[in-house]
C-alpha cells in the first residue's frame, strides 16, 4: 500500500501525511528539506540554481521509491516524483528560469526513471488557492521561502491543476480552502473517510 500526497508548496503535504500515519499506524516518507545543498540558494537566485535544485530532488525522489518499493510496511509519502518533472521543472523553463538544454538533460532523466516505477495505489492532490498556501507558509516560518515570489505560487498552481486532469492513475482532490484538516478533528475524519472509500473502491 502506497498513498503519495502532491500539492504546491505550504498546501499541508507533511501535516496530512503525519495525521495520516498516525490514523493508520503506516510508515511516512517525508520530503525533508534539511539538508538540502540548493534549496535555500535556489530562492536567492532561481535562475543560477534551478537546475542543479531538479537533478537532487529527482535523484533523492527516485531514492525513496526504491525504499518504498523494498519496504514490506504500508507508506504514505509526503510529495512525488511526478511532480518534480510536470510541474517545477516546466514551471522553471516557463518562467525562462531553466534552459531549454538543461531541461531536456533532466526530462531524458526524469523518462528513464519512471520506466522502472510503478505509481502509487492512491494518489492525494491538495488543492489550495495562493492566498491559503501564503498564509501557510508564513504560518511555519521557514526564513528561506520568505523570498517565494506570488507569481511563482500561482504559476505553480495552474500547473498542479491542468496535470491532475491528465493524471491517470487513482487520486483524490482535498480542497484545502474549505478543509482545515490540521486543526479540526472533523474535518480530518471527513478525508479519513474519502480515503478509505477510494482504498476499498467504493466510489
Amino acid at each position: 500500500m502506497h498513498i503519495a500526497i502532491a500539492g504546491n508548496i505550504g498546501s499541508g503535504k507533511t501535516t496530512l501525511a503525519t495525521l495520516l500515519a498516525h490514523n493508520y499506524g503506516w510508515d511516512v516518507m517525508y520530503d525533508e528539506e534539511e539538508g538540502n545543498p540548493y534549496l535555500a540558494d535556489f530562492y536567492e537566485d532561481m535562475r543560477q540554481w534551478s537546475f542543479n535544485l531538479q537533478i537532487y530532488f529527482l535523484r533523492r525522489r527516485y531514492k525513496n521509491i526504491l525504499d518504498i518499493r523494498n519496504s514490506s510496511k504500508p507508506v504514505i509519502q509526503d510529495r512525488t516524483i511526478y511532480e518534480d518533472a510536470c510541474i517545477f521543472a516546466p514551471n522553471l523553463i516557463g518562467m525562462g528560469l531553466m534552459s531549454p538544454r538543461d531541461f531536456e538533460t533532466y526530462k531524458s532523466l526524469y523518462d528513464l526513471m519512471m520506466s522502472l516505477v510503478e505509481p502509487p495505489t492512491l494518489l492525494i492532490y491538495l488543492k489550495a488557492s495562493v492566498p491559503t498556501l501564503v498564509r501557510q507558509i508564513q504560518k511555519r516560518g521557514r526564513e528561506y521561502e520568505n523570498s517565494i515570489r506570488i507569481d511563482y505560487l500561482q504559476s505553480l498552481n495552474d500547473r498542479y491543476d491542468k496535470w491532475i486532469e491528465s493524471y491517470e492513475h487513482k487520486f483524490l482532490t482535498i480542497n484545502v480552502n474549505s478543509v482545515n484538516f490540521s486543526e479540526n478533528s472533523e474535518d480530518l475524519s471527513i478525508v479519513i473517510d474519502k480515503i478509505n472509500a477510494q482504498l476499498n473502491g467504493l466510489f
